[in-house]
């Protein structure tokens, strides 16, 4: 088979696509990278100015003072079972939810579906949401910090949009007349051709509960349930209040300011570790998330 011959125009075209995809995958990549060479640079040549493309004065300072600390450990083990959790709730409540709003014959979906849809653009506000918490008995406990944020109204509207591109009337009808109920259908034939949108839907939950700290900010305040992301707030807030201590002399003063700088990098990249090493797997089901709905047929 021949090769189809591009014009003049369109290898222009393609060229300036290539740029201009280079460019924008610098622009979006050298401040993760700066942040890797900066967390093993000498933090005075960071803060000068002089670490832009290298890392200089190697030093692993600030990943000893982190893992040093008990607490990271307790906030990955919190955040891995927050996560976990999170996932499991919302794929229990969001595709049932997107399949039984996605059947025509479900009388009444679009009045269901105004009011989902309304809760997205009018919410209540932290105020009432705290007291709907707090009314439940969630307050500082784990419960608090996932279940409310479990249900994305936005996923949800994915998932429905999914299930109604891509699972023909067809085969429900052919189920019906073998014998299969509604239950059966979904469990049976529905679930077993929706591993695409349970992966997205369990990625982009995993993902916006491992970067939450709000919600544990705002419900909890026992130490010992907060998450990663409160955990280093709070490491990174103590490095900065005692850098300002009266009473140590010049000398140590500066060597916190050192070491506070130092952990400030490290534990931007103990948080970010876990999410980078999945991505690369599981790329591909973002690019499904994007897609989904968007053709039919």
């Amino acid at each position: 088979m021949s090769k189809i011959k591009e014009s003049k125009g369109d290898k222009t075209f393609s060229i300036i696509n290539y740029v201009f995809s280079v460019v924008v995958l610098v622009i979006i990549l050298y401040p993760l990278y700066l942040i890797v060479i900066s967390s093993i640079s000498d933090p005075n040549l960071v803060n000068s100015g002089q670490v832009t493309f290298w890392p200089k004065n190697l030093t692993i300072a600030g990943y000893e003072l982190v893992f040093e600390n008990p607490d990271i450990w307790l906030g990955y083990k919190n955040t891995i079972i927050y996560t976990v959790l999170n996932v499991i709730l919302a794929l229990l409540v969001i595709i049932p939810a997107g399949y039984a709003l996605s059947r025509k014959d479900f009388y009444g979906r679009n009045v269901v579906m105004f009011g989902i849809v309304f809760t997205m653009f009018f919410s209540g506000g932290i105020i009432p949401t705290y007291l709907v918490v707090k009314g439940l008995g969630m307050l500082d406990t784990i419960w608090a910090v996932f279940v409310p944020s479990a249900v994305s109204v936005f996923n949800l509207i994915v998932t429905r949009t999914f299930f109604s591109t891509s699972i023909p009337d067809e085969l429900l009808d052919s189920a019906k007349i073998d014998g299969a109920s509604d239950v059966k259908f979904l469990l049976k034939i529905v679930i077993p051709l929706s591993f695409p949108i349970i992966a997205v839907m369990a990625l982009f939950n995993a993902v916006s509960e491992w970067n939450s700290f709000f919600p544990a900010l705002i419900y909890l305040q026992d130490h010992a349930l907060y998450p990663l992301q409160l955990i280093i707030r709070s490491i990174l807030l103590n490095t900065e209040l005692e850098s300002f201590d009266e009473g140590m002399d010049p000398g140590e003063l500066r060597d916190l300011e050192k070491a506070a700088e130092l952990i400030k990098f490290a534990v931007i990249m103990i948080a970010s570790i876990p999410m980078l090493i999945l991505y690369p797997f599981l790329q591909r089901y973002f690019v499904k998330g994007v897609m989904i709905g968007s053709i039919k047929g």
